[in-house]
């Protein structure tokens, strides 16, 4: 039995009468009747008296139309939200971002947006480090994240970059460099204990800092490491030491920290959005093409 013999059926029950429903249908009364006949041999009942002026549905016919008048539209349905759900409309996705990412007006920006595109779309946001944002992805417990990128990250994984944010330095407020307003010499921090995410829960951003202090002659002394952001800030307010960090940082109000902009050539740090190179999900690939037009609303 198929879809169209219910329709076909549907229709001779409505019109009572096949030349009427044949013309509704837009096919032969002939090639109808045959249809009919063949729906019938399979139920193993008439479901119609032949009348002189159409068709009348018999007791079977009546007990079958009342069960099978709602699956065209049923059917119908269920087509309409596979193809939603193909185009990346309907459905759940998993955000994965880390603590910095998630301070960057470019996250919002993108969540906004997105939710107005795709209202229907259930978010989860999930906040991790970069390492286990990476391997989320890879064993497809997130569908995508916004994260900051380095050399060692999977290959099968796929990461457009949105923008490369300056990175500034944070200081304690009685540091003597903290009541400078120009351009900061990142050397002039080369004996300050510098207090970075270990590189093991934050390479991008750990490596980023060292590059930077090695590129301007020096070697960073490393303090106490710090596994988030926040506990970052904190070990600076408590003048542990210095640290680099996203320049987005610098619009929170941290007690006891300042942030300085470096000299030029400022070092700068990444963001992207990644998820699977194979078979990602439609959700993912709607929401990396927003976080695209996102990056100009939200470009440092």
């Amino acid at each position: 039995m198929e879809l169209r013999h219910i329709r076909y059926f549907i229709a001779v029950a409505e019109e009572r009468n096949f030349t009427r429903a044949a013309a509704r249908l837009g096919i032969g009364q002939p090639p109808l009747s045959a249809q009919i006949k063949d729906l019938e041999a399979e139920i193993g009942t008439q479901l119609f008296h032949r009348v002189a002026h159409g068709a009348e549905l018999t007791e079977a016919g009546t007990a079958f139309l009342t069960a099978v008048k709602s699956l065209p539209d049923e059917a119908a349905a269920a087509i309409h939200a596979a193809r939603r759900a193909a185009r990346g409309e309907t459905g759940q996705l998993s955000v994965g971002l880390t603590g910095t990412a998630a301070l960057n007006p470019l996250f919002p920006a993108a969540i906004r947006s997105f939710r107005r595109s795709y209202p229907d779309v259930e978010l989860r946001i999930v906040e991790a480090n970069s390492v286990v944002l990476l391997s989320s992805l890879v064993e497809g417990r997130l569908d995508v994240a916004i994260l900051r990128p380095a050399e060692s990250d999977p290959e099968d994984l796929r990461e457009e970059r949105l923008i490369d944010e300056p990175l500034v330095a944070a200081l304690p407020a009685a540091h003597p460099a903290a009541s400078r307003r120009t351009g900061l010499d990142l050397a002039t921090l080369s004996d300050e204990p510098f207090i970075l995410t270990p590189r093991s829960v934050g390479t991008s951003l750990h490596d980023a800092a060292l590059a930077a202090c090695r590129a301007v002659g020096f070697e960073p002394r490393l303090g106490q490491p710090a596994p988030q952001i926040a506990s970052i800030l904190s070990l600076v307010a408590a003048e542990f030491g210095v640290s680099l960090v996203p320049a987005s940082l610098a619009e929170l109000n941290v007690p006891g920290v300042v942030f300085r902009r470096l000299r030029a050539p400022e070092p700068r740090v990444g963001l992207v959005v990644a998820y699977r190179k194979h078979r990602p999900p439609p959700l993912a690939l709607n929401f990396a093409k927003v976080a695209r037009a996102a990056r100009a609303m939200a470009e440092i």
